[in-house]
């Protein structure tokens, strides 16, 4: 089975970098094939890769075995003479037979955060109250990358982990930027994280995204009309379907040769992505963007 998943990643490898007047059908991999053409649209290509794998479960049944295994790639990109290291990593399920490999795929990790307490978050962030004083604050946005330049791959026992961790991860990469809580103890209102309670903008992605649309205290952020207005530490949101909810959160961490955003985020881990998420899974024709400036207070 080892040898199997090995001889699977070493054939991984050479897709990404390989001449495509040279594949053939039985060497389709349409995840390389979508990385080099979003690339490619890009003036960019991938020089060197990497892939690693590690076992998460295994399970037998009669002549069949199913392993659960988190893949790990890690792409040096040129573009325009200069280099980057863009890295992600996915989830996927392979199933063999005999220890021969007759099955291997992606598992799509759930775009929305549910809760067991409330079936649904509301879609509007309660305004602030009345009498809620100005909190003044200079958003550290150095600290806010590092933390997300730390954290881009494993999860800060500090805080709570998330099956969709997307949204609370930007949370804290934002909080590791000093920008203030507030609003506790109402779960609709604000943006904050306490014990074991937090708001719905902290960890619901559609949230966050409705909450930086109307916030006038604490924590703010300025809509912008293109990503490359955006400076490191700024969030982007992502509505995959084009359907008015959104469901993933980045943060900018770079830019490339042409000074477009690169981003680092969680639930599809991600490190120096390009910003507009085409050669993702989830990807869809009808996807939607909001792209946010935070304000200092």
């Amino acid at each position: 089975m080892r040898d199997a998943l090995q001889k699977l990643f070493d054939f991984r490898v050479q897709q990404f970098v390989a001449n495509p007047n040279q594949r053939n059908a039985k060497d389709f991999f349409s995840k390389a094939v979508q990385k080099r053409d979003t690339l490619s649209k890009r003036s960019a290509e991938i020089v060197k890769v990497k892939a690693s794998g590690k076992i998460l479960t295994t399970t037998d049944e009669d002549d069949f075995q199913q392993v659960k295994y988190l893949a790990h790639y890690q792409y040096l990109i040129k573009q325009k003479g200069s280099l980057y290291l863009e890295e992600e990593t996915e989830e996927r399920m392979a199933k063999f037979y005999h220890g021969a490999l007759i099955m291997d795929e992606e598992i799509h990790p759930p775009l929305y955060q549910e809760y067991q307490s409330e079936n649904q978050p509301p879609s509007e962030v309660v305004p602030p109250e009345p009498n809620e004083e100005r909190i003044r604050y200079q958003y550290n946005r150095l600290q806010a990358v590092q933390y997300a330049e730390r954290w881009w791959n494993s999860y800060n026992p500090a805080y709570k982990k998330f099956e969709n961790d997307c949204t609370n991860f930007i949370s804290q990469c934002l909080h590791a930027g000093e920008a203030p809580m507030r609003g506790y103890p109402n779960r609709g209102t604000g943006w904050w994280l306490r014990s074991h309670n937090w708001s719905y903008s902290w960890a619901v992605a559609h949230s966050l995204k409705m909450y930086f649309a109307q916030s006038k205290l604490g924590l703010r952020a300025q809509v912008v009309s293109s990503p490359d207005q955006l400076t490191l530490g700024d969030i982007i949101c992502y509505d995959f379907e084009g359907d008015g909810r959104f469901n993933h959160n980045t943060i900018v961490t770079g830019r490339d040769a042409y000074g477009m955003p690169l981003v680092n985020a969680h639930t599809y881990n991600s490190r120096q992505r390009y910003w507009a998420y085409e050669d993702s899974s989830a990807y869809t024709p009808n996807i939607k963007y909001r792209f946010y400036s935070i304000i200092d207070g």
